[in-house]
């Protein structure tokens, strides 16, 4: 039988190198992220390019990048393997979602301590054979991982205009600070007082967040550290290495030698799920969809 995309169509495994060169700063190294070889990396690419008529790397650039062809086929090739994982779920899950794979983000403590845990608790009870794996990184290497289909689903901060969001929670913006600092006797503090002082800023969820509410009260902080666990952020303002600013979601109840304060004025952070197309999820991530929003209405 012919097939319907004619005799010369680009396979399925030149087309998955393409997409791990798409997220790669080398060609070698593209390559590896799935198993190549750098010469079979290189005589894969060739065919490919060869299929396609036309060149898909800019050899000339300084770095890894899509010459104009290969950025705009790279939307499609995307679409492709997002629909290929979504046959395979889909077939997986004809016995009643009793198999299946379900990746999700999480940018930090408040969701991966505070969201996630409830709703997957219950995901697991209804559907105890779906495979649930959650990826923790940062707000914006979410969204990445949606767009390239690594992830179907991410908590993260909103709005996300891009995406269709579901809202979980929302908490707000506090100071950090050592116990005995200046500005810990006061019920709370004005956003432009902390400009004063070192700022220990976060690389989680919330750093964009953080970086707003400075602009919009005309501060400039001094950043001292850029730390990404919090943890370290606690240890560090304990010891006196500066303040921070962090969504109250994300903090302990308590730390020893630290207090946290509420800003004026008030700045919100809302919490909640993102993902492409709620359309378009796979039968396990329409459940766990379907179910947080489901819980939602409960509140």
């Amino acid at each position: 039988m012919t097939s319907p995309l004619g005799p010369n169509a680009p396979t399925l495994r030149q087309l998955e190198l393409f997409l791990s060169l798409a997220a790669s700063d080398g060609i070698a190294s593209g390559g590896s992220k799935i198993g190549m070889t750098p010469s079979t990396t290189s005589h894969v690419l060739r065919a490919l390019e060869t299929t396609l008529g036309t060149d898909l790397i800019d050899r000339n650039a300084p770095q890894l990048e899509l010459t104009h062809a290969g950025q705009q086929i790279l939307p499609h090739v995307r679409d492709l393997f997002a629909a290929m994982h979504l046959i395979q779920a889909t077939a997986g899950a004809s016995a009643g979602l009793n198999s299946g794979m379900l990746r999700l983000g999480s940018f930090g403590l408040s969701s991966s301590l505070q969201l996630l845990p409830p709703l997957l608790q219950r995901f697991r009870q209804l559907y105890p054979g779906i495979d649930v794996r959650v990826f923790e990184k940062a707000d914006a290497e979410i969204e990445q991982d949606l767009i390239e289909r690594r992830l179907e689903i991410g908590v993260v901060t909103l709005p996300k205009s891009n995406f269709d969001t579901l809202q979980l929670a929302e908490d707000e913006l506090v100071a950090v600070l050592p116990e005995g600092h200046a500005l810990a006797a006061a019920a709370s503090i004005d956003i432009r007082h902390l400009g004063r002082y070192p700022l220990i800023l976060t690389h989680a969820g919330s750093q964009s967040l953080v970086a707003k509410m400075f602009a919009r009260s005309d501060t400039a902080p001094k950043i001292s550290h850029e730390l990404t666990q919090m943890l370290s952020i606690l240890a560090f303002v304990q010891k006196g290495e500066g303040i921070s600013v962090v969504a109250s979601m994300a903090l302990p109840d308590a730390y020893p030698g630290v207090v946290y304060r509420p800003l004026l004025p008030k700045t919100a952070r809302r919490v909640g799920l993102a993902c492409l197309n709620e359309n378009r999820l796979s039968p396990a991530a329409a459940a766990f969809w379907k179910q947080a929003k489901t819980s939602q209405k409960k509140k």
